[in-house]
C-alpha cells in the first residue's frame, strides 16, 4: 500500500473519534452533542473525497470497512428498529408467526426471550410486523445464533449488513470502470457518514437491498435474464420499495422480453413469499402499508405542503384522504416518466447502457421521495449510491442536511422542527437547480438513447 501524506491520518484519528462516540456515548436526544460530531465526520468525508486519488482507493476502502468495524459490537444509539427485528427474530425461534398477532398478544404466551422488558422498547408495538421475508430470515438466524443476547443477535445482523456493503462497493468498482468513470467515485458511497452510521451503525437494510438492485442490473447488463429477475425479487423481499423499480427493468428490454422478465419475477417473488404465507400474512402486511400511507409522516416535502392546505381549508389533518391519493400520484409519475420515450426498441441490453438504467432508477426513487409522507434519512442511502453513476450530487448535499432531523428527538418525546425540514429541501432542491443548470441535465437526462 502506498506512503499516505500525514494528514489523512489526522483525518483517520478525527473520524474514528467521532464515529466511536456515536457508537457508544452519544444519545439520539444529546442533539448539541450529535450534530456537531456528525458535522465534524460530514467535513472530514468532503475532504477526503476532494482530495482522494485512484491510486489511493484501496487504501480509502479499507478505511471505509474500518469505520463500519467501528460499530460492529455497538447497540444502535440512534434507532430502535432492531428490537422489533429481534422481537420477530424471536417469535420465528419459538415457531411464532409475527404477522399473525400484534406483539402484545404475545406477551402472556411464555415465548423465550419475549417479555415486557423487550416490548417496552419497541418503537411501534400497536402496529403489525411490515418486514418482507429476507429480512425475516436474518432476524430468525440472529436469534437461532445468539438465542439470549440482544448484543449477539445484533452483531449477527451487522456482519451480514457488511458484507452487503462490501458487495455494493464491489459492483461499484465493475460498473464505474465500464462505465469510464472515475474510480474514486466509489468513496462517495463507501465513505458517506449517513450510510457508514445508518446502515451499519443503526443496523437498517437497505445496503442490503442496494447490493441486490445492483446484481439485478449487473446481471441483466450481462445478457442473464434469470438471474436479474431473481435478484429484484429479493429486493423486494428484504424491503418492498424495489418495486418501484421494475416498470424500468420491464421497459429497457421491450415488450417481448419484458413479458418473459416480469412472469419470472412474479415466480421469484412467490418462491420467496412462500415461507411467510398463511391467512394472516396478506391482511397484516396490507394494514401496515396502509398505515405507513395514511398515518406516518416524517420529514416529508410536497406532503407537508399539502398539509398546510388542509389545515388552512378544513382546520385539521388530511392525511388520511391525501396519503393514498399521493401514493397513486407517485405510481403514475414513475410510469409516465419510465415510459417517456415508449419500449426500448433492441430489448437487448449490454453493461455499458445499464448506465442509463441506473440513472433512471435515480430519478424513480427522487420522484418516490417527493411525494412520500415519511422520509427517514437512511432511505436517501440508495439515493445516494445511485446518484455514484451520475453527474449529481445534490443527494451528497441531502446526506449531510437530513441528518438535522435528529435534532427533533428529546430524551422521551419526539417534536419535528419544521423550519429545520424546511432548511433542508431547500438547500437540496436548491443544489439540484444549480446542477440542472451547470450540467445541462436536461439535455443528459433526455437525450437520444441507443436501444
Amino acid at each position: 500500500m502506498l506512503k499516505q501524506r500525514p494528514i489523512y491520518y489526522v483525518w483517520i484519528f478525527i473520524s474514528v473519534l467521532s464515529y466511536s462516540l456515536i457508537a457508544f456515548f452519544i444519545h439520539r436526544w444529546q442533539t448539541s452533542y450529535l450534530l456537531p460530531t456528525y458535522g465534524v465526520l460530514f467535513l472530514v468525508y468532503l475532504l477526503i473525497i476532494k482530495e482522494a486519488k485512484p491510486e489511493q482507493l484501496s487504501f480509502w476502502l479499507t478505511i471505509s470497512v474500518l469505520f463500519r468495524l467501528i460499530f460492529l459490537f455497538a447497540l444502535p444509539t440512534l434507532s430502535e428498529d432492531f428490537y422489533r427485528f429481534i422481537w420477530d427474530g424471536r417469535l420465528w425461534n419459538s415457531g411464532f408467526h409475527p404477522f399473525a398477532e400484534l406483539p402484545v398478544a404475545y406477551l402472556q404466551q411464555g415465548i423465550a426471550g419475549i417479555d415486557q422488558e423487550l416490548f417496552s422498547k419497541l418503537n411501534s408495538p400497536e402496529y403489525f410486523t411490515i418486514y418482507p421475508p429476507v429480512s425475516q430470515l436474518i432476524f430468525w438466524l440472529s436469534v437461532k445464533v445468539s438465542p439470549s443476547s440482544i448484543l449477539g443477535s445484533v452483531v449477527f445482523m451487522r456482519l451480514i449488513l457488511m458484507a452487503g456493503e462490501v458487495g455494493v462497493i464491489i459492483l461499484m468498482r465493475r460498473f464505474l470502470s465500464k462505465f469510464s468513470m472515475p474510480s474514486t467515485n466509489t468513496l462517495v458511497y463507501a465513505l458517506n457518514p449517513l450510510v457508514i452510521i445508518e446502515l451499519t451503525g443503526n443496523l437498517h437494510f437497505e445496503g442490503l437491498v442496494l447490493f441486490f438492485i445492483l446484481f439485478t442490473v449487473y446481471a441483466l447488463g450481462n445478457q442473464k435474464m434469470v438471474q436479474s429477475a431473481a435478484y429484484i425479487a429479493l429486493a423486494a423481499a428484504t424491503k418492498l420499495v424495489p418495486i418501484i423499480f421494475i416498470p424500468a427493468l420491464l421497459r429497457a428490454q421491450g415488450f417481448k422480453n419484458a413479458l418473459k422478465y416480469g412472469f419470472l419475477v412474479i415466480v421469484f417473488s412467490i418462491l420467496f413469499f412462500i415461507p411467510l404465507l398463511n391467512q394472516h400474512v396478506f391482511q397484516s402486511m396490507t394494514t401496515s402499508v396502509r398505515l405507513y400511507f395514511n398515518k406516518f409522516e416524517f420529514n416529508a416535502s410536497l406532503y407537508y405542503l399539502v398539509r398546510e392546505y388542509g389545515f388552512w381549508k378544513y382546520g385539521y389533518n388530511i392525511i388520511q384522504t391525501v396519503g393514498w391519493k399521493l401514493g397513486v400520484a407517485t405510481t403514475m409519475l414513475i410510469v409516465l416518466f419510465t415510459f417517456r420515450k415508449g419500449w426500448a426498441k433492441s430489448g437487448v441490453i449490454s453493461i455499458d447502457s445499464t448506465q442509463f438504467l441506473l440513472s433512471d432508477f435515480l430519478w424513480i426513487l427522487s420522484i418516490y421521495f417527493l411525494f412520500a409522507t415519511t422520509l427517514h434519512p437512511w432511505y436517501i442511502t440508495t439515493l445516494l449510491a445511485l446518484s455514484v453513476f451520475t453527474p449529481y450530487r445534490f443527494t451528497l448535499v441531502w446526506t449531510g442536511l437530513i441528518f438535522l432531523t435528529y435534532a427533533g428527538y428529546s430524551i422521551d418525546s419526539f417534536k419535528e422542527n419544521l423550519w429545520l425540514v424546511a432548511f433542508e429541501y431547500l438547500g437540496v432542491i436548491g443544489y439540484l437547480i444549480f446542477e440542472l443548470k451547470k450540467l445541462r441535465a436536461f439535455n443528459i437526462l433526455f437525450k437520444k438513447r441507443e436501444n
